[in-house]
């Protein structure tokens, strides 16, 4: 196991590894691509901004991917029920528009809210923009905090 995680951690399987994690957390499937990223920063400090930006573009797929989960889900609803759903959360949020993904990077809620904007037809490439800005801050903001946390430990 350990020989499998110290592999995953080489430079030219770590950025992949990143990816794959970062796309399926993304989606509504619980895993959190969090440590994937740092130890791949803590093993590879020199990969710091390749690793949020692969990162930060798996995230954004996964949640691309919500969004169109959301969004055919809403079309089999509708053509089901042949109504639309109506409640004053969804109004609400629709309100608010794409700008609403850019909290796709809280924890429990941001990944369904990926699937919500697709259930509301909200424009897909806005919310995809919103939802980068987002997960790009998160990674950022994650990263910087646990290698303050942890400076010296975790060291190969």
């Amino acid at each position: 196991m350990t020989s499998m995680l110290t592999s995953l951690a080489l430079p030219q399987y770590g950025l992949t590894t990143v990816f794959l994690v970062s796309l399926v957390s993304a989606t509504l499937v619980p895993l959190g691509s969090e440590p994937a990223v740092f130890g791949l920063v803590k093993l590879n400090p020199d990969m710091f901004w390749a690793a949020i930006a692969v990162a930060t573009a798996g995230n954004t797929v996964g949640g691309a991917i919500s969004w169109w989960m959301g969004y055919g889900a809403e079309v089999l609803y509708e053509h089901i029920r042949h109504r639309p759903l109506h409640s004053k959360a969804l109004d609400w949020l629709k309100g608010f528009g794409p700008k609403a993904c850019l909290l796709s990077w809280l924890p429990g809620v941001g990944d369904p809210l990926c699937a919500v904007a697709g259930w509301l037809q909200l424009p897909f490439w806005p919310c995809v923009a919103y939802m980068a800005i987002g997960k790009f801050a998160r990674y950022v903001t994650m990263t910087v905090a646990l290698l303050w946390i942890f400076p010296g430990q975790f060291t190969p």
